[in-house]
This record gives C-alpha cells, structure tokens and sequence, in this order.
C-alpha cells in the first residue's frame, strides 16, 4: 500500500478502449514499432492532439522508449501537442499555390479569423495553419480540412464561405452517416 506521502502514478491519458484499438493494430505489422504512426493517428482523433503523457503510453505499449515515438511524431507536421480546434484547416503555400496568391489568402484567413498561423479561433472551431505542399497543386490554390474536404481553387470569397462551412463542425464519418 502506498503511504501518503509518496507519489501519485500520474493518470492514465488513453482510456481502454483506445489502448486497445492500439493493441488490435499489432497482429498487422512485422515489429511493434511499425504500428507507431497509426496509434498517432488513433490518439489524435480521440484526443485532437497528442500530450507527451499519450506518447509514453504509446511507448509503453509498443515496448518501445517514448523517444522513438516523439521521433516518429516529430517528423510529419499532423501531431500536435496542444489540443487543436474542432476542425484543422491547411492553407497551401507551396509554390503552385505561392503563385496564385496562397500566401495572401493564408493572410486573409487569418485576419477573417483574428489568430494566427498556428492559432486556434477563441470558439474552438478552427485551427488554421500552412502547409508547404498538399499534393492538390490542380486545385491551387488550395487548402485541406483535416475531414478530408478539400477546397480551391480558392479567392477571398473562396476562403470566406470555406471559413463558414468548417465552422459548422466536421464532416460527418461513414459510420455518423449510416
């Protein structure tokens, strides 16, 4: 039993359920490891980011050091720490997109939404950031909601009824849906 002056195990960030959705993952990969982008994956959706505490419980379920999954976090730009808005926005600036005035509309979205680059809008709804490339250079300039939906070619208008739209929630998922 514990006395009551030592320490408290710090609480756990991941519920059950998705610590087992983790597990269930392992049965598809060669190593432990390589399941370490999809748990990512499941934390962010459940959690809207991922705390250090999450990645050492990853960690610990892969039997691996929470470095290795920080490594891994850390490479790709989708794995916050901080809780994210309700719905992320990317706004490209990628050079087809830097051409067509992305740079300019990445600045009117933020100023429609009074944040930042990085910010979060006040209500929670939105999370807005750029992205050097989203791979949609035909629809420049564009921009990706972390949904799935993607919006462009985009103008100020464009990126004003884009705003409205993510700000009525996200897309409705395959399973709200039937």
């Amino acid at each position: 039993m514990a006395s009551p002056t030592s320490p408290k195990a710090p609480a756990a960030v991941l519920t059950e359920g998705i610590r087992q959705r983790i597990l269930d993952l392992l049965p598809r990969y060669p190593r432990k490891q390589a399941a370490v982008l999809p748990a990512l994956h499941l934390v962010l959706e459940h959690l809207r980011c991922v705390p250090y505490a999450a990645m050492a419980e990853i960690a610990e379920l892969l039997e691996i050091t929470p470095a290795e999954v920080h490594d891994a976090m850390s490479f790709y730009g989708f794995f916050p720490q901080a809780p994210m808005g309700e719905c992320r926005v990317w706004i490209c600036r990628s050079l087809s997109c830097a051409l067509r005035g992305g740079d300019e509309l990445l600045e009117h979205a933020c100023q429609k939404l009074r944040i930042e680059p990085g910010q979060t809008t006040p209500d929670g709804k939105i999370t807005l950031e750029f992205a050097e490339c989203l791979g949609i250079c035909d629809f420049a300039p564009a921009a990706l909601v972390d949904d799935g939906r993607i919006f462009g070619p985009l103008d100020e208008a464009g990126v004003d009824a884009m705003l409205d739209t993510v700000k009525q929630g996200r897309k409705p998922t395959q399973a709200q849906v039937s």
